[in-house]
Parts: structure tokens; C-alpha cells; sequence
């Protein structure tokens, strides 16, 4: 699933191609990828409106609209595709045809992704915990949302309403830079532990930031490029290979139903 950075990645090609842009039509190939309203108020909504501004909260695709907003998940599979024009497309959801003539098309395969159009989205974004890469975003912040909680670190992590954006991937990439195990439990952490894991949560997303994303199997960018980050993860996808740091070999295990990528020998 597309998490920080692969989203954060698609905001910033996006803006500078769509914003200001008006939407002209939008036709719905299947009408099951609306989350919100009906399929048939979502359609004349869109349609028309121009899209002032564009975000990121959490795994959300924000279009600030001239009229409410535009909500993007991606899910598993979903993808937004910048095109020149239209062309066949078995896993087509919906194309939202610019005033310029491109094609902003919705793709996936698995059809888990949603869009949604909503006037406001503050009840949407309510229960998402803070931004990690947010400037204001201090070690104090990150002990204050673990404060008093038992769960196991990699569950944490995962957890929205904890910290927003952060997946499987990126999990793995924080707490190996931190050099904590998966499975402690957040109230065993000491100060020290904690101001690591705030750096080790902020440098995995920036490098995969900084390398346009994780391109594991689904993930593209608007044009269709792969990121770049899968060539430089230092412990997910890497079981039975040496640690970069200590040489231990890297294991996989399945924790609380998610696998997890760990360094047993300097991941404590």
C-alpha cells in the first residue's frame, strides 16, 4: 500500500501540473470506487470545479476544490495517472478529463481504493494522528501519543490514529534506524529510546522521500515511472541478508498478522 512518501511524491508532480486546472467531466467506470456521496451527486460535483490547492493527510490525496474537496485512497492498488489522452484501460475506475484536455485517471486493479467528495474533511482526517514529518513534529509529540500504551511497536506504527502515513515498509525502515525490536512494548521505551525512534521515524520517510517512493509491485508515479527507494531499504524485503550495520542475518516474521523485516542482533 502507498504509504508517506509514495503519496507525498504523487502531491508534488501532481501540483504543479493540475492546479488551476477545472475539471471538466468525469466519467466513472465503476461507480463502486465512490465512496462518498452517490455515485451520481459525486459525478455533478466534480464536475466543473476548479482545484485550487494540493495536499496530503496521512494516505489521503487532498484536492482543494473552488467547491469542497476531492479525497483520494489509494489502498493497495490504486493509481493516479497524468495522461495526454484517453486509452484503454481494463482497470480503469474513473477519469477526470482536465480543462486542458489531460486525463487525471483512477486505476486499480483490486478496486479497493476510494474517492470521495465531501464539503468539509475534518470529520474524515479527525481520528488521524500528527504528522511525522511535520516541523513541529518534536520527540515530545511522538511520547506523548505512546504515553500509557502497551502495544508493540511495529502495531503502533501502523496505527493511524498514533502517527499518519507511516505502512508496512516504512515501519520496518524506522525502527531498524532506531535499533528497536518490533515487538517491544511502547511503555518500555526510555527517553533515549524514544528520541531515537522520532529520528529513525523521520530519516525512513525522508529517504523514501527523497527517492520518490517504494516501487514494490504497484506503486507508480503520475507519468508512470517506478519510485526508487525498494534499491536503497535497509532491512524490509531483505530476509537471510546481512544487516548493514552489525552483518546479522536479516529475518522475517509474521507479528500480530503483519510481517515484519528485523535485525535480531542489533535490534533490541
Amino acid at each position: 500500500m502507498p504509504e508517506l512518501p509514495e503519496v507525498e511524491t504523487l502531491v508534488r508532480e501532481l501540483r504543479p501540473h493540475v492546479t488551476g486546472r477545472r475539471i471538466g467531466h468525469v466519467i466513472l467506470h465503476w461507480p463502486g470506487c465512490v465512496a462518498t456521496p452517490a455515485p451520481c451527486q459525486f459525478v455533478q460535483r466534480m464536475t466543473g470545479r476548479e482545484i485550487q490547492e494540493v495536499r496530503r493527510r496521512g494516505k489521503f490525496l487532498w484536492f482543494v476544490l473552488d467547491a469542497g474537496a476531492w479525497l483520494v485512497h489509494l489502498k493497495m492498488t490504486g493509481r493516479l495517472f497524468l495522461l495526454p489522452a484517453s486509452a484503454p484501460d481494463p482497470y480503469a475506475r474513473a477519469d477526470f478529463i482536465l480543462d486542458d484536455g489531460r486525463i487525471l485517471r483512477f486505476q486499480d486493479l483490486r478496486k479497493f481504493g476510494r474517492l470521495y467528495w465531501i464539503a468539509d474533511p475534518e470529520p474524515i482526517f479527525r481520528p488521524l494522528g500528527p504528522e511525522p514529518l511535520d516541523p513541529q513534529f518534536r520527540p515530545e509529540d511522538l511520547a506523548r501519543q505512546l504515553a500509557g500504551r502497551r502495544g508493540r511497536l511495529k502495531a503502533l506504527l501502523l496505527d493511524q490514529s498514533v502517527l499518519a502515513g507511516i505502512g508496512n515498509i516504512y515501519a520496518d525502515e524506522a525502527l531498524w534506524r532506531a535499533r528497536l525490536h518490533p515487538m517491544r512494548s511502547a511503555n518500555s521505551l526510555t527517553g533515549a529510546e524514544l528520541r531515537r525512534l522520532w529520528k529513525g521515524i523521520r530519516e525512513a520517510l525522508l529517504a523514501g522521500l527523497r527517492h520518490h517512493g517504494t516501487t514494490i509491485q504497484w506503486y507508480r508515479r503520475p507519468e508512470g515511472d517506478s519510485g526508487e527507494h525498494q534499491r536503497y531499504l535497509r532491512v524490509y524485503g531483505r530476509a537471510g541478508q546481512p544487516c548493514f550495520r552489525c552483518g546479522t542475518p536479516i529475518i522475517r516474521q509474521v507479528l500480530q498478522g503483519r510481517s515484519a523485516y528485523f535485525c535480531p542482533g542489533c535490534q533490541r
